[in-house]
């Protein structure tokens, strides 16, 4: 995890900011089937208005997510990003999915998990549902594969959730919450 400060604040320096909103804007260009009708500098507005959020972003871009716009809701002027990278993100992979996944390793344990890398960027794992809407924008994790979140059922019995996509299909698997590979990872998503 980067941070962006040497007193270990959640905020960006004005080049850090500068550098994240032209990123982000270039490829909100390069990608508008991601989220048609909205005007970047509607966003732009409301990401400067927004700090704090910035820093999650910037989070995310560093560990691979490459965020994106992925949906506005107009009742509370937020809009979604969401990690569009091809692939589950590189900086988020071979990790379990929970503490409690991690501590009951015996051995060869991973270096972080899931959920707390994500809420130590400030975002959430995508849903099983937000998973398969990002599907319908693009073909992602065709190498890879997300945890996602996993209901409270599942967890209890010792189990989590990913998905990937195959054989152009979205596929939804579970695997002991404690296992983890190189090729998976998570997407997560932030409200602006």
């Amino acid at each position: 995890m980067t941070t962006s400060s040497s007193s270990n604040k959640k905020e960006l320096s004005p080049e850090q900011r500068e550098g994240l909103l032209r990123t982000l804007k270039v490829r909100f260009e390069k990608n508008k089937n991601r989220h048609q009708d909205l005007e970047w500098a509607n966003v732009q507005a409301r990401l400067e208005a927004h700090p704090d959020k910035l820093w999650s972003i910037h989070e995310m871009e560093e560990t691979g997510g490459e965020p994106d716009v992925v949906g506005y809701d107009p009742r509370t002027g937020e809009y979604l990003l969401c990690d569009c990278s091809a692939e589950s993100p590189k900086g988020r992979r071979s990790i379990c999915y929970d503490r409690e996944a991690l501590e009951s390793r015996k051995e060869h344990k991973p270096n972080n998990t899931a959920i707390d890398m994500a809420a130590e960027i400030g975002i959430e794992l995508l849903t099983e549902e937000q998973y398969r809407e990002l599907q319908k924008l693009g073909k992602f994790d065709l190498k890879t594969s997300s945890w996602v979140q996993t209901p409270a059922a599942i967890r209890k019995l010792g189990g989590a959730l990913f998905c990937d996509r195959r054989y152009d299909t979205v596929f939804v698997y579970h695997n002991g919450a404690d296992s983890y590979y190189a090729a998976r990872g998570f997407r997560g998503s932030l409200k602006v």
